[in-house]
């Protein structure tokens, strides 16, 4: 979990900030083992021990926090409830000062009261309890309150903008809100087993608080969007946009649902549209995939630059037969590990590195750095990988209708002449084959909930007098969507721009916007640990920026689309405008098993490791040391959700495939195959397979061992020409024509659907003569002089044919 309220750089340390009194943990126990020693010598002696009684405005802050002088964990419910309350109550005061220590409080009880616990597990658990306990007082309809203060606070905006430098210290207060609220969304969003039916129905309440528009205020999602486009118009410079986007992000997965959630929604939606339920559950389906080794890149060059000469190969009849026999075989799981040799540049890589490139300024860098060289793997496991043969491909074939309307008019012009439009049941004057064809096309033939939402829209556009007015179910999404329809395009680049600026390829630009702000200390480090801890911290913050980006936009994607087709094309059309296509194919122009096995982190910092044990000093070698992790899971799941929001963005777009393959995305996305991970992997194999028929047959010869996991790790569309390519001089690339016959398309859905003019032609009209004679209407001055010259030339001087009147009607 990526919390904000995790101690460290870049956040509220408990130790520092006064959530724990200054104390840490271990002086609690302490201090309490040595008044109950005092104690007993007291009660055993005449004399009275010295009392060690410092006097001042309040006593300590832990001991603030405590109700006659009791532990919170040894409170009663209805004791906490009540010193809830209190708290809540004391947030209502003028002062700042005053404002921000109770929040600091609440944020220590929303943390697990870590000064009480012993273990990691505890504090999770009562930060856990604490959160539903908080929520269930009102908290975070208070704090949503001082929220909307902080946002609107014009003076720390311009404190902020006159500046030379923004530090830490300018977002405290937001920084200890923000915590808070994603403190509560992310343990009240959690479901257990063992939860009560009172937090159940708190988790419910909560959800349906933060889908829909409360008390006449916008959807709490909205309201951190406009916190990103506010913070990247440089208007609020000093927001802390990383706890803004992981509370962002959190939300909508909370409210809309997570991955889980998205395939029951889909298999209810099916069934509510009368289509065939899911042969497959996709998801099930990735995880039983097991990881390949990477192409062998040695093999793909071709035999021409890599076979020894005809003298040395007569005499080498087993190397020869070995060599032939690596060749033919087209299972990637007998490889060998390919890692300990460098991939020499075919000749793709070496255009695509010399010709013109192209990032989101006009070019892209393609940097070229050297993989990381992991010990060579045992001869047990080679042979372990080697008998490991797939059984079967892993995903069931799918034919769309136009698959078999193209197949039949293609037939019927071969063996008939003529065709027959989209009629696909006459098979007459067709041969045997073409017959068993069709079958077996018709088996495998899948209709989608976006090819039902398509024709619906045709329906509609057509007779919207006949099929009267659309039924719209305001669903959590239907109503995020509405939110977020006007304001849109602001959104996504917003998101883009923080995400190039917290890309590890991009390079530093004096006008780029400042996503550090939440992370810099107020004054720069002066020696080489200082320096060392944050650079590290300034990484952690970048990977998880990115983290939360990524997966936000790939969740609002699939939800939209599940919603309506045209509310995802909608949005993804705006990424693509954003240039969000080169800029993922720059994000991936670098080394990404280097990223995906960073060391970017300082476990002892972490929370809740740093609340309950003692922090040991810091040094340089602990800080080199990082965590024994084979991978970090957070730039891993970046990285994935990255290449599925590429796969989103260019399936079934003609005119986005050929921005890939203008981009020189292929070795770039060749080189991501290194990663042994299958779901990586399969999307990486994916945005090969779109391209593969445009970049030439000398790619195709070159590649054979990528060309073998396409084939056996991507679903098979059985008409699809993706290995061969003989269709391309027949798909002309019209980027221009292709967007805007969409647009125009998402357009028209909109305003029929979110655009209720009133002057419109379908507008109800009012018929009854009363009303309408009742009606007063504002005639001008010189009317009555030119009423009786009116009635003379349109009413008497125009002769009426009542007998054609009443034969007419």
């Amino acid at each position: 979990m990526e919390d904000p309220a995790a101690p460290g750089v870049g956040s509220s340390s408990p130790n520092s900030n006064g959530n724990g009194g200054g104390k840490g943990k271990q002086a609690a126990p302490k201090g309490r083992e040595a008044f109950r020693s005092q104690r007993r010598e007291s009660e055993g002696s005449v004399d009275c021990p010295t009392l060690e009684f410092e006097y001042g405005d309040a006593d300590g802050h832990a001991a603030e926090l405590s109700v006659q002088a009791k532990e919170w964990l040894e409170l009663e419910e209805d004791a906490q409830k009540a010193y809830v309350m209190g708290l809540l109550d004391r947030l209502e005061v003028v002062s700042r000062e005053r404002r921000l220590k109770v929040a600091r409080a609440v944020l220590y009880l929303a943390q697990g009261t870590f000064g009480e616990c012993d273990s990691e597990v505890d504090v999770l658990h009562w930060s856990r309890y604490n959160c539903f306990l908080l929520y269930q007082m009102g908290t975070f309809s208070a704090f949503l309150e001082l929220l909307h203060m902080e946002i609107d606070n014009s003076q720390a905006c311009s404190s902020a903008l006159r500046k030379p430098a923004i530090s830490i210290a300018d977002s405290t207060e937001l920084r200890v809100l923000l915590s808070v609220m994603y403190l509560l969304v992310e343990n009240i969003r959690l479901e257990r087993e063992t939860d009560s039916c009172r937090w159940r129905t708190a988790r419910e309440t909560f959800r349906t608080e933060l889908s829909f528009s409360m008390h006449n205020e916008e959807p709490f999602a909205l309201l951190l969007f406009s916190m990103v486009t506010k913070f990247c118009s440089g208007l609020a410079p000093h927001f802390p946009i990383k706890k803004v986007l992981l509370l962002l992000w959190k939300v909508v997965m909370f409210t809309l649902g997570g991955f889980e959630h998205l395939q029951v929604l889909k298999i209810q939606k099916r069934a509510e549209l009368g289509l065939p339920p899911l042969t497959e559950d996709s998801i099930q389906v990735v995880k039983s995939m097991r990881a390949a080794s990477p192409p062998s890149y040695t093999l793909d060059l071709g035999e021409s630059q890599l076979a020894p000469p005809p003298s040395k190969l007569r005499g080498r009849r087993g190397s020869r037969r070995q060599l032939l026999t690596k060749q033919d075989s087209l299972d990637i799981y007998n490889e060998r590990d390919l890692f300990k040799t460098e991939e020499p540049a075919t000749e793709e890589e070496e255009e695509s590195a010399g010709d013109g490139e192209r990032t989101l300024d006009g070019e892209l860098d393609l940097l070229e750095q050297d993989p990381l060289v992991p010990p060579p793997p045992s001869q047990a496991s080679l042979s372990a990988e080697r008998v490991a043969f797939p059984k079967g491909l892993p995903w069931a074939p799918k034919v769309r209708q136009k698959d078999i309307e193209h197949f039949l008019e293609m037939s019927r012009n071969k063996f008939i002449g003529f065709t027959l439009g989209q009629d696909t049941d006459t098979l007459v004057g067709l041969p045997r084959p073409i017959h068993e064809s069709v079958k077996t096309l018709k088996q495998h033939k899948y209709i989608s909930i976006a090819d039902v939402q398509i024709k619906n829209e045709e329906d509609l556009e057509k007779c919207p007098m006949s099929l009267g007015e659309e039924v719209v179910p305001e669903t959590p999404c239907e109503i995020l969507y509405q939110g977020m329809l006007y304001s849109l395009p602001q959104y996504m680049i917003a998101l883009l721009k923080i995400l190039l600026a917290a890309a590890p390829t991009s390079k530093a630009k004096t006008d780029s916007i400042n996503i550090l702000a939440d992370v810099l200390p107020e004054e720069m480090p002066i020696t080489v640990l200082q320096s060392m801890k944050l650079g590290i911290d300034v990484n952690r913050h970048k990977e998880i920026i990115v983290k939360s980006i990524s997966a936000l936009l790939l969740l609002l994607l699939k939800h939209f689309r599940l919603n309506h087709i045209y509310q995802f094309e909608y949005v993804s059309q705006h990424l693509v405008f954003a240039n969000c296509i080169p800029l993922i194919l720059k994000f991936f122009n670098q080394n990404i098993l280097s990223y995906i096995t960073a060391k970017n982190s300082i476990s002892v910092l972490d929370y809740p490791c740093c609340t309950i044990q003692d922090l040991p000093e810091l040094t340089t070698e602990s800080l080199e040391a990082g965590d024994n992790n084979q991978f970090c899971w957070r730039n891993l799941f970046s990285c994935i959700n990255l290449l599925r929001l590429l796969n989103k963005l260019t399936k079934w777009k003609h005119s986005r495939t050929m921005m890939l393959v203008v981009f020189k995305s292929a070795p770039i996305l060749k080189r991501a195959l290194k990663v042994k991970q299958a779901m990586l992997q399969l999307y990486v194999l994916k945005l090969l397979k779109i391209q593969t028929k445009y970049l030439g047959r000398q790619w195709r010869k070159s590649n054979m061992k990528t060309m073998s996991a396409i084939y056996q790790k991507v679903r098979h569309r059985m008409n699809d020409d993706w290995a061969y390519g003989n269709d391309i001089d027949a798909r002309p690339w019209d980027f221009q024509a292709e967007e805007c016959t969409l647009r125009a398309n998402i357009e028209a859905f909109n305003s029929r659907r979110y655009d209720k003019p009133q002057d419109s032609e379908f507008s109800p009209v009012d018929n009854c003569l009363q009303s309408v004679l009742g009606q007063r209407l504002d005639l001008p001055e010189d009317f009555h002089y030119s009423y009786e010259l009116w009635l003379e030339r349109e009413v008497f001087s125009q002769p009426i044919c009542w007998e054609e009147l009443l034969q007419n009607h």
